[in-house]
């Protein structure tokens, strides 16, 4: 017998089994570091005698959608790879009628299986779905080579820049968390052409969480005793994550965002010996020169054809539909 269950605290999730191929946006500490920015969880539990899984969403007014921010890379399903995992979905897919109209599921992965799992167990619970790409993931399959050998494949004007300016600048990559240099890391993104940090205090408890699990990886970049540039990297199950990075503007001759990007590759590469390196999402024209691969990002938007507030935008889908001819969902 399956139960399905809600919850408004993100514990139940530490009892779960993350996903084999975890990354930061899996762990409960993540989410619990999502909750303590004010969102309010619903966490929706299926559970049979052996296996449980979970769901960590908002809702709001009936619209159903991930707990997580503009810090999260993806967001996907907490169950186990097994046909008892999709029965637990589905099995959830169908509570959650109970309590919406409509949900939206995104960034959901296409590599693992994530987004086509989660679309078959909606249809099956009976909602109306559609399946498409929402974002777009730049990676670096490193396929054992060294930083020099991944260097020598760099577009020419890269590797140039690197060459005229890597002396002017003196880069440190730090392992755990440096106080000083993470506020530098926060003075230069404050002064950087970035928009202003939604949840800076989140990041911060999220890089001091990371430094003392030695997953962390803090680069700074000074000219002169000046910290111009900061990236913050994590590296976990043989992946490098690329969080966030910044220059100052004032600085921008120097170049030191491309000579702290080359020695944070070099030192994944070469020292934490990953397999692959992900530049979140988004499709900045800057990513290609360092990646060689994009994956997509889905979006899965479910909507109940049993509940009137769901009519108007399934009228909407359709009519889009008829427009734009065939889609997949």
């Amino acid at each position: 017998m399956i139960e399905a269950r809600y919850h408004d605290s993100v514990n139940v999730l530490q009892a779960l089994t993350a996903p084999e191929a975890c990354a930061p946006f899996d762990r409960a500490e993540w989410y619990a570091l999502l909750a303590d920015t004010g969102l309010t969880p619903l966490i929706a539990i299926a559970s049979d005698a052996e296996n449980a899984a979970a769901l960590a969403l908002i809702a709001d007014g009936g619209h159903i959608t991930p707990l997580r921010n503009w810090y999260s890379f993806t967001w996907r399903q907490l169950a186990p790879e097994s046909a008892a995992g999709d029965r637990l979905l589905e099995a959830i897919a169908r509570q959650l009628k109970t309590r919406g109209h409509r949900v939206t599921l995104e960034p959901v992965p296409g590599e693992d299986g994530s987004a086509d799992r989660l679309a078959r167990a909606f249809r099956a619970a009976g909602w109306q779905v559609r399946q498409e790409p929402c974002d777009t993931n730049h990676i670096l399959d490193v396929a054992g080579r060294s930083f020099a050998e991944y260097w020598e494949t760099r577009p020419g004007p890269l590797r140039t820049t690197l060459k005229r300016k890597a002396k002017k600048v003196e880069t440190q990559v730090f392992t755990r968390f440096d106080y000083e240099a993470w506020d530098a890391y926060e003075t230069i993104y404050a002064a950087s052409w970035k928009p202003a940090e939604d949840q800076p205090a989140m990041l911060r408890a999220f890089a001091q969480a990371e430094g003392e699990a030695g997953r962390l990886r803090l680069g700074i970049a000074r000219a002169e005793g000046l910290a111009v540039a900061a990236q913050c990297w994590t590296v976990e199950n043989g992946v490098a994550y690329i969080h966030k990075l910044a220059h100052l503007e004032s600085h921008k001759p120097l170049s030191a965002g491309t000579t702290l990007s080359a020695a944070l590759f070099q030192h994944v590469i070469d020292t934490d010996k990953v397999n692959l390196v992900d530049f979140g999402t988004g499709d900045q024209g800057y990513k290609a020169d360092w990646m060689e691969a994009v994956r997509p990002r889905f979006r899965i938007d479910c909507l109940d054809p049993a509940q009137p507030k769901a009519w108007a935008p399934l009228t909407k889908r359709m009519l889009r539909a008829l427009a734009r001819g065939p889609a997949h969902g």
